[in-house]
């Protein structure tokens, strides 16, 4: 399910002395099976773009098309988009309400008129797809969970609708480190198990850097870089201009070939550095 993004512009209160530019003539198309990390400093237009993707915000100018529909016309069902999109907002679990954690799931597709027996499946799948025990979770108060528990859960609620993209924004905010990794490890098994398409929200290249298949850089609202996180992690003068810069062992890389050890230009995840070194070692080299 494509997502065609062409010419969008986004103007927030138009035709006032308040008006400002969040999007800016942003084109982008996203194919079915990606990982995409959309990348920016605070402001650059990331969640205002993310939320123009199941109707949530309208364009000022430009359209966005899902699957062939054009979905900013007028009269399109937005249910039926959120169904294929779903869109997971920073810190999820302040929308957390029922009583236990089976009846928080169920929520969305209760409300769309599923069967018992679909609402059950749906949210046993969900629940596992998420890392949690469905026997020892779902009749619990998901306000007895820990922090990384309970987003677990509120992104449980957004699968259980079974869309065909989900978007994370800045997923691992507010989480300490262990909640941090057992979130980033669940959302790399997620994709890799299920396929889905993901777009992921952040401005922490470490977080990124080994999940993504494609980032796309943003900044004042206008997209200035997109590629594979090889690509856009040589771009380091373009990345530190929009107030980023790259992984931390993207940075080792970099400072050990200025040393002069010979190791491979463009890496940029640990395990790519600690190889390189382990290589390195083993042959006995060192700097020139």
């Amino acid at each position: 399910m494509p997502i065609q993004i062409e010419h969008l512009t986004h103007a927030y209160m138009p035709d006032s002395p308040f008006s400002a530019v969040a999007l800016d003539d942003v084109c982008l198309t996203i194919e079915d099976g990606e990982f995409i990390g959309l990348l920016g400093h605070t402001g650059s237009g990331k969640t205002t773009l993310v939320q123009h993707l199941n109707g949530l915000l309208k364009p000022t100018s430009g359209r966005v098309v899902v699957d062939g529909l054009d979905i900013t016309e007028k009269g399109v069902s937005l249910i039926e988009v959120r169904k294929k999109i779903g869109l997971v907002f920073q810190y999820p679990e302040y929308q957390l309400f029922e009583e236990t954690v089976a009846k928080d799931v169920a929520f969305g597709p209760k409300n769309i008129g599923l069967s018992d027996e679909e609402i059950d499946r749906r949210v046993r799948h969900a629940i596992q797809l998420v890392g949690l025990n469905y026997d020892k979770i779902a009749e619990r108060s998901p306000f007895e969970l820990s922090g990384g528990q309970m987003r677990r859960v509120a992104i449980a609620g957004v699968l259980a609708m079974e869309p065909k993209v989900l978007i994370l924004d800045e997923p691992t905010a507010g989480l300490d480190p262990a909640g941090r990794n057992s979130i980033l490890n669940m959302i790399r098994n997620l994709h890799k198990e299920s396929g889905i398409t993901i777009i992921m929200v952040s401005h922490n290249m470490d977080d990124i850097s080994t999940l993504a298949t494609r980032l796309v850089v943003m900044s004042k609202g206008r997209m200035v870089l997109t590629g594979s996180p090889r690509e856009v992690f040589q771009q380091r003068e373009l990345l530190e201009s929009v107030g980023l810069g790259v992984p931390q062992a993207a940075q080792l890389a970099e400072e050990l070939i200025a040393a002069g050890y010979d190791i491979p230009q463009g890496l940029y995840t640990q395990e790519e550095v600690v190889e390189a070194i382990l290589a390195l070692h083993g042959k006995g080299a060192g700097a020139c």
